[in-house]
């Protein structure tokens, strides 16, 4: 069985109905470790009562952990989010002595194909990493780490509990939405563990951690009735940037940077993982369940993200330079319209 844990508050519930609902049709058997930041997104998993999912309260964690408690007030609520990051995988370990190895994900994975090639590949390995891979006209976004905290392996060994009580001391010290003096929130700190820590192997499967700062060099095809990357599977693809705009009408998140998706990825890649957001929505909704959109500062990592909010704004009143305000930005930043479909 394959264990994962995650976290969110309640404007990434939608999200994480997306990532099981892809877990179930690609995994044999998992279950998924759900670490509730607010009592919202904790009753929003109480309706849903999703059999592969196992919440945890919040005030657990800190239960467990009370110096998160006395750096609680020094940090912004996303910055709090990820201070928490390097305890929930200990947590697990520490009160599920049968698990054998825990795989933090981003609650913006979505998962196209069975992630077994990933564990063979970390094989003895005691943690496992992925890097974002940037192309060289990104590289200066290495300020905000070389590898992307999106999914973390840590083995039940001495050196992944040495390496997660490492990065828990360091992001109680320092864990702030800004990068400053080579370090940027929880992420930065992972520059260095294949060094520090020699039992860290960095996964070179090209089908894993595909996202929008390096979609342009990802050589994707549609290949055996699936998608491929560089001839390998698909294994998943992490939405950072997706918003929802307008009812049904979603930003792609890839303005900032500088990349255009092409008709295939629209339809094979964001065209599913944008299907899951609305059937997420309409469950919410049937069982009373309020499903915010995200906002956005949410539970991800901004990248150099500038945060721009796309549309019109709240300042145009007439229609018209409204509409054309707003074609401009379909546009530029490649939205996409869920109308039965996908419009590329």
């Amino acid at each position: 069985m394959y264990e994962f844990c995650t976290y969110f508050d309640d404007r990434y519930v939608g999200r994480a109905l997306a990532l099981v609902g892809s877990l179930r049709r690609t995994c044999p058997r998992f279950r998924l470790w759900a670490l509730c930041l607010n009592e919202e997104a904790r009753l929003a998993l109480g309706e849903l009562a999703l059999p592969e999912v196992t919440p945890i309260r919040l005030a657990e964690l800190e239960l467990a952990n009370p110096a998160l408690v006395q750096v609680k007030r020094s940090r912004s609520p996303l910055e709090y989010y990820f201070t928490c990051s390097p305890f929930l995988p200990s947590f697990i370990l520490d009160r599920n002595p049968g698990i054998g190895a825990i795989t933090y994900l981003d609650a913006d994975l979505f998962f196209f194909a069975d992630p077994a090639p990933l564990f063979r590949e970390m094989s003895g390995a005691s943690v496992a990493v992925i890097g974002h891979r940037f192309p060289a006209r990104l590289a200066a976004l290495e300020a905000y780490g070389r590898f992307n905290i999106g999914w973390l392996t840590f083995r039940r060994d001495a050196q992944a509990f040495q390496c997660l009580a490492w990065w828990q001391r360091r992001c109680l010290e320092w864990c702030y939405d800004r990068v400053e003096n080579g370090r940027f929130a929880d992420q930065k700190y992972l520059d260095d563990w294949p060094t520090r820590f020699p039992g860290t192997v960095e996964l070179k499967n090209l089908g894993a951690g595909v996202a929008p700062w390096n979609l342009e060099t990802a050589p994707i095809r549609a290949a055996k009735g699936r998608v491929e990357v560089a001839g390998q599977p698909l294994i998943f693809f992490h939405f950072h940037g997706v918003k929802l705009v307008a009812p049904r009408i979603y930003d792609l998140g890839l303005a900032p940077y500088g990349v255009r998706a092409s008709g295939l990825a629209v339809r094979r890649i964001y065209g599913p993982y944008l299907r899951a957001l609305e059937d997420g929505a309409r469950a919410l909704a049937g069982l009373g369940v309020s499903a915010p959109a995200p906002h956005r500062r949410g539970n991800q990592r901004t990248q150099g993200d500038n945060h721009a909010t796309p549309g019109g704004g709240p300042e145009a009143t007439d229609r018209v330079p409204r509409l054309w305000r707003f074609t401009k930005e379909i546009v530029r930043r490649r939205y996409a319209l869920v109308l039965g479909g996908i419009v590329p």
